[in-house]
């Protein structure tokens, strides 16, 4: 059975949903780089082993980086889940974890990468946004993708609304995403791109607004 390490900063939302699924693997440790990380609790009640390092023990990000993954490599994890983790990593620490390093994002990729996703959909206009799985490689929410939920726009939407609908989402495929790397029926393959062995049957088409009957 596989093993992950999640990394958490915050409260920990996509965490407590991957900890109420059935994964198929052993989350071996739930980390953070601070102290007060609400989620940290919830993985204590569930039984898991939480850690903290703290980034600002450390003066500059190759040194926490460093320090981070010796953490992380005593676990003997198969694969590394960033979870809401608010850190920018270093190309050395994503090399290390090369095609083992997962993360959620609030858009549908390559489209809004970066920060604040759901305001900048909304600005332009956009008819359809979601959020997308991914494999993470020093080109910041450029890697490899892994499997993406999309959800329309709405006319009345805020960035408050479209986001707890988007976040709906990702704790809904992120789980689906983690539990197909562990059981290896969604691997990376040699040219870098993501291979679903069990790919399901195509669904119906979102459009939105919808077409007229």
């Amino acid at each position: 059975m596989k093993n992950i390490v999640i990394l958490i900063s915050g409260r920990g939302s996509n965490m407590k949903a991957l900890l109420s699924a059935e994964l198929g693997c052993n989350i071996k440790a739930v980390i953070s780089n601070k102290s007060d990380a609400s989620g940290l609790a919830f993985a204590r009640a569930q039984g898991i082993p939480t850690a903290i390092l703290a980034h600002r023990d450390y003066p500059d990000r190759e040194s926490f980086d460093a320090a981070l993954s010796r953490l992380i490599d005593g676990y003997e994890p198969d694969f590394v889940i960033l979870a809401g983790f608010m850190r920018i990593l270093t190309a050395d620490f994503v090399m290390h974890y090369a095609g083992r390093l997962i993360n959620i994002h609030p858009s549908l990729l390559p489209a809004y990468t970066g920060l604040h996703t759901h305001a900048r959909a909304l600005a332009d206009g956009v008819k359809i946004h979601g959020c997308t799985v991914h494999f993470v490689t020093p080109d910041l929410d450029h890697g490899p993708i892994i499997i993406q939920a999309a959800v329309a726009v709405l006319q009345n939407d805020t960035e408050a609304l479209l986001a707890e609908r988007v976040l709906q989402e990702e704790h809904r495929i992120y789980a689906q995403a983690i539990r197909g790397l562990c059981a290896g029926t969604i691997t990376l393959g040699d040219e870098g791109k993501v291979i679903n062995h069990n790919l399901p049957l195509p669904g119906q088409a979102l459009i939105s607004p919808s077409l007229p009957a």
